[in-house]
């Protein structure tokens, strides 16, 4: 069963509405979520199983050792994901609520309904007795499609919240907080702060498949915009900033460039050298995450990390504020 609030018209006028934004600002930039038409959503999948890219894995590990504490503790009667995309690590804690006795329904949000439409078709195969029900819809601003319930958890993993700048974060969380009720549940996934000689290449793999993934943004502009961009003529660049904690991915134009696209009637010029931003990855640490998720009406309850502090899976609860 799938719930539509995002169609390729609203896809078309978030794409337009970016792009003309994104390349017109003095600093250029593009949002990270553009990344991902098929073949971007297929790199990223080549980049979980990169050597270099440890926190896919990591968080997977914490899932298979933490969820039966995690059912135990929440014994959510409705889990629902958050970019879910295929829900591979999710089946730990579906596996565990279902042994716990008390999940009656699964609710994956994702904005892709392609994806999404094949992933609750799985799930629904794979789990016969599980209520399985899609949104296709934008986190940011569909969080209050969410069904209604008793006793729900909300998983957000992958370390996708690091993706938003601080503020954002504080708007995202403090929506969150408003849909839930006071003591429902946010198992939340965070990369920790580390050795950039350890986060840098997660970004910057030897075999360059981030550097393609990164890119793929300007296939995809060319194609859904009529865009001739050069997307060879651009160099993938990951950098630590070490004052923001974060790491930043940018395209680099190697020359001068001149760029028509063609269905918002715009030409951006590119000196060389010059840089455009298409994703930040901040990494957290305990003590601030859990000062954020405070200020936005959650209390941590549960922390919980692997052996070399590479990755944080937290678990906290909806209150009242002060």
């Amino acid at each position: 069963m799938l719930e539509i609030h995002l169609d390729d018209r609203d896809i078309d006028r978030e794409l337009r509405a970016d792009v003309t934004t994104g390349l017109t600002a003095d600093a250029k930039w593009l949002p990270p979520k553009w990344f991902y038409d098929a073949r971007g959503s297929e790199l990223f999948e080549r980049i979980t199983e990169l050597p270099e890219y440890y926190p896919t894995r990591t968080e997977r590990s914490i899932l298979a050792a933490r969820a039966p504490e995690f059912a135990r503790l929440t014994e959510a009667k409705t889990l629902v994901e958050l970019g879910s995309g295929s829900s591979e690590k999710t089946r730990l804690l579906l596996d565990a609520l279902l042994r716990r006795g008390t999940l009656g329904a699964f609710v994956p949000l994702d904005v892709s309904g392609s994806a999404l439409e094949e992933a609750v078709a799985r799930l629904s195969a794979d789990y016969p007795g599980l209520a399985v029900r899609g949104v296709v819809g934008d986190m940011t601003r569909h969080l209050h499609h969410i069904p209604d319930g008793d006793n729900r958890v909300v998983a957000f993993l992958g370390g996708t919240i690091g993706n938003l700048a601080p503020e954002e974060r504080a708007t995202f969380l403090t929506g969150l907080r408003g849909t839930l009720h006071e003591g429902e549940w946010l198992l939340l996934g965070t990369d920790l702060v580390k050795d950039p000689a350890v986060v840098v290449p997660a970004y910057d793999d030897a075999a360059g498949v981030t550097a393609e993934f990164n890119r793929n943004v300007l296939h995809v502009i060319n194609r859904r915009l009529g865009a001739d961009f050069d997307v060879e003529a651009f160099a993938h660049v990951a950098l630590w900033d070490a004052e923001q904690e974060w790491i930043e991915m940018r395209l680099r134009a190697t020359s001068a460039q001149r760029v028509r696209i063609a269905e918002l009637d715009l030409t951006v010029d590119f000196a060389e050298g010059e840089e455009m931003r298409t994703e930040i990855s901040a990494k957290f640490r305990r003590a601030g995450l859990e000062s954020e998720l405070a200020r936005t009406g959650f209390a941590m309850r549960h922390w919980w990390t692997d052996p070399e502090g590479l990755f944080g899976v937290s678990l906290a609860q909806a209150v009242t504020a002060a």
